[in-house]
């Protein structure tokens, strides 16, 4: 199970993740509405944990930004707010669930456990196209030129990762995270090597780009031919 935590507060936030931890739940952290929304809209989460009150975008905007451009993810709501009131523009404005602070992790965990046992659907197309590509989502499977790409699974979820954050910057560390999660066997050796893999699958060439190098910082997935 994969969690998003929105939490500014880095007192709770700190606490929180390392209950996660301790319950064996992998788990990314943010501490504003503008980075939960990137992360929600990028990643594969099976809950998001909305704060109410976040700087730069509040949770409650945040969860309706989501749901107004069809996100279908579960979303949970922390928040000191109890008032009926409160708890109904939450609920409006998309969230799944409610938690009243100060909560019992118990229960927090019970919520998390029900949630992700509900039949929610990420945002994301289920084909994607890409250059000469073409990835089918619900089949995990990969056309180059309308032919069949046989990859591995490590090759797959690597190229499905840069292919969502198409234009960002992935480091070998952001990597290591989102692909590989807690294999602590993997080496920065070893991303380098399934990157060199991938490219010669996809066939990259000097006039066909699909995995730029950022020197020093790390890869970038681009559609633009150089």
């Amino acid at each position: 199970m994969k969690l998003l935590l929105a939490e500014d507060d880095v007192r709770l936030g700190r606490l929180i993740m390392k209950m996660f931890k301790k319950e064996q739940l992998t788990a990314d952290w943010v501490e504003d509405g503008e980075a939960a929304y990137d992360q929600a809209a990028a990643g594969d989460y099976d809950v998001i944990i909305l704060d109410w009150m976040l700087p730069k975008q509040s949770g409650v905007s945040v969860s309706r930004t989501l749901r107004d451009e069809g996100y279908s993810g579960a979303i949970l709501m922390l928040t000191a707010r109890d008032a009926l009131d409160d708890r109904v523009l939450g609920l409006d404005a998309g969230a799944d669930d409610y938690m009243v602070k100060p909560f019992h992790f118990e229960e927090l965990f019970a919520r998390i456990r029900s949630l992700s046992r509900r039949n929610f659907f990420p945002l994301e197309q289920n084909v994607i196209q890409t250059h000469d590509l073409t990835i089918d989502l619900s089949s995990r499977t990969v056309k180059k030129g309308g032919e069949p790409l046989m990859l591995t699974r490590r090759e797959y979820q690597l190229l499905v990762y840069f292919v969502k954050n198409k234009g960002r910057i992935l480091s070998k560390e952001m990597m290591i995270d989102r692909v590989w999660e807690e294999d602590s066997e993997v080496t920065f050796n070893t991303i380098e090597a399934y990157v060199k893999l991938l490219r010669r699958k996809l066939g990259q060439s000097r006039g066909n780009s699909y995995i730029r190098t950022v020197r020093g910082l790390g890869y970038m997935w681009v559609d633009d031919h150089v």
